[in-house]
């Protein structure tokens, strides 16, 4: 102690020194109150509309800046590496998620060849256990997509896709997808089909061990569209029958193709399948055509005399008018009338029910009650009613076609002829002889006593027509007498021309004359069809000079005499022999302008000589 006591006033007289303790130093010396420092609060962030760089995108910049700013996440000595030295600085430092984010990033931007470059470096990299990097089979499909999108072909794409056994991986259905989309892209289709069905059927084999190696949606489209290019429309089709049964759904393009390709190659009952399959499952039942090719759907339909196939494009036409119905504004689309009528037709020849019906429900549909459909609609549907037996549907739209169009009596004479337009009428009315004839004479009976009467002279007018037609003149003659007597109408030029023609039929041509000279005396006017009716009533006579008597009173009347029937009258006078009446009939044909032609084969057979030499 007296040892450091001493030494003390020594230490004091130097300067520079250092005591050392192990208490610590508090200075004690008063400090002058300053002014308190200010409180740092945190700003608000900039707005993101302002396209500040602190964010990578926003709706005015949806591109990332790529300026350096003080504000950056990224360290700037890493921003300013050259492109490769960056990429494989992130090859050192990115596990498999991170990198699968990456990639996720960079395909937005379209980084194919940033995103091969990585991933070739990173797979030769080691991960933070000094292990290789090991890939999984999703960061995998990333390197088979940018090496795609980069423009490698499918040979290519296999060999790499072969490289995933060595990682230990199996190839799932978005590794097989991307080769087959590369084998749909390449110029040669016919080149890659074999493959591309090959590499389809080893997915299907696989998937049953391995469901990720699946076929999917994609895969089916994508070999179905291959085959579809090469032409080969039979195995094209029966991989969409394939794809229909395992319950896959068909893109639009492929169902397009598939329409478009059976009714080039006149596949049409396979399509009527297909569409079938279709409608059956909730994946494909929106499935539609455009607008142009429904139409061209249907007319190769009708042309055909296909009714299901007919029907199915009117239910594609129901499914265009109804969504055109429910968007803003609505847009009002309409079936074209000739076609609908066509397709009158159709379910008329075909006898379908079915086509009948949705066709009259387009129709009412395009019109939207803004007009009557046209006489050949309600022609069309009567006609189709008659070849189906549908007597009572057929006379409920006949009765709808007269208040429509029965106001005009100039349009009723040629729209309400049981001889032309309502012909299929009178027809279907004796087609069980008079058991039918009965029972259409009553229920018209029976209407005209309903509340509201129907009272038709033209439906009478059929039933007049139908009878003859059997050889029954006295059912015809009854009908023709109650048009009067039990349902107080007046018979038009129709009625007695029926009852001319049953007249006539039976080779009573006396009573045809008379007939036509009683509605003559009552004013009613004949018209073509008149005197047609009684030149053949006097052909079957064999009396051609008559018939030309008749022509000369048609000719004054201001009718033209037709083709068919100076042909008839000129074959009737060379079996007669009249040569008079022959050259009447020349002088008719040249005044006309009407070319006859002539009669060799028909001469041949009538000069043809009749003997049993031969037979034995």
């Amino acid at each position: 102690m007296t040892l450091l006591t001493r030494s003390r006033p020594l230490i004091r007289t130097l300067t520079n020194y250092r005591s050392i303790t192990t208490v610590p130093f508090l200075s004690q010396e008063p400090q002058l109150a300053g002014i308190p420092p200010e409180v740092n609060t945190t700003p608000l962030p900039p707005n993101p509309s302002s396209g500040s760089p602190l964010y990578n995108e926003n709706w005015r910049s949806p591109f990332a800046s790529t300026a350096p700013s003080s504000s950056s996440v990224v360290p700037l000595s890493f921003l300013r590496q050259s492109p490769a030295a960056r990429v494989q600085a992130i090859s050192q430092t990115h596990d498999v998620q991170g990198l699968m984010n990456l990639f996720a990033d960079w395909m937005t931007t379209q980084r194919w060849e940033d995103m091969k470059q990585l991933f070739e470096l990173w797979i030769r990299s080691l991960d933070r256990n000094g292990k290789p990097n090991k890939p999984d089979a999703n960061l995998f499909n990333h390197y088979l997509r940018a090496n795609l999108m980069m423009g490698a072909t499918a040979d290519d794409l296999l060999g790499l896709a072969s490289q995933m056994e060595e990682y230990g991986l199996v190839a799932n259905t978005a590794s097989h997808n991307l080769i087959l989309k590369a084998m749909y892209q390449s110029g040669e289709p016919l080149s890659w089909v074999d493959k591309a069905v090959k590499l389809l059927e080893r997915m299907i084999q696989t998937g049953k061990e391995y469901k990720e190696a699946l076929p999917d949606d994609e895969s089916y489209d994508l070999v179905i569209g291959l085959l579809f290019k090469a032409d080969l429309i039979d195995d094209a089709l029966k991989y969409v029958d394939s794809a229909l049964k395992s319950g896959y759904k068909l893109s639009m393009n492929v169902f397009n193709e598939c329409v478009r390709s059976c009714v080039f190659n006149n596949r049409l009952d396979i399509l009527v399948s297909i569409i079938e399959k279709c409608k059956k499952t909730d994946q494909n039942k929106g499935l539609l055509p455009p607008w142009n090719m429904c139409t061209h759907l249907a007319d190769v339909a009708l042309q055909a005399d296909n009714s299901e196939l007919a029907f199915s494009s009117l239910e594609f036409f129901v499914k265009w008018v109804v969504r055109g119905e429910s968007v803003r504004p609505p847009v009002s689309l309409s079936v074209d009338e000739g076609l609908l009528v066509a397709a009158l037709g159709t379910a008329g020849r075909t006898y379908n029910a079915k086509l009948l019906n949705g066709a009259w429900e387009v129709l009412k549909r395009s019109l939207r009650q803004m007009r009557a459909p046209n006489p050949e609609s309600f022609l069309a549907k009567i006609y189709a009613h008659a070849s189906l037996g549908q007597l009572q549907n057929g006379f409920a739209t006949l009765h709808e076609f007269e208040k429509a169009y029965g106001s005009s009596k100039e349009e009723s004479a040629e729209l309400f002829s049981p001889f032309t337009t309502l012909n299929p009428l009178s027809v279907a009315c004796c087609r069980n002889g008079f058991v039918t004839l009965d029972s259409v004479y009553y229920q018209l009976e029976n209407l005209s006593q309903a509340d509201p009467p129907y009272k038709s002279v033209a439906a009478l007018n059929c039933v007049i027509l139908g009878c003859a037609n059997i050889w029954d003149i006295d059912r015809a003659y009854q009908t023709f007498a109650a048009i009067e007597s039990s349902f107080g109408l007046v018979p038009d030029i129709h009625s007695y021309n029926a009852l001319i023609y049953a007249f006539a039929k039976l080779g009573k041509r006396d009573e045809a004359t008379k007939v036509y000279e009683h509605f003559m005396d009552l004013g009613v006017k004949p018209n073509e069809m008149t005197y047609s009716l009684l030149v053949d009533a006097h052909l079957i006579k064999r009396e051609p000079k008559a018939a030309i008597s008749v022509v000369d009173e048609m000719v004054h009347a201001q009718y033209k005499p037709s083709k068919e029937m100076l042909k008839k009258i000129r074959r009737r006078c060379t079996r007669e022999m009249d040569y008079e009446s022959d050259d009447r009939v020349e002088d008719l044909a040249k005044k006309f302008n009407i070319r006859l032609g002539t009669e060799n084969r028909r001469n041949m057979l009538f000069d043809l000589q009749y003997s049993t030499e031969y037979a034995g």
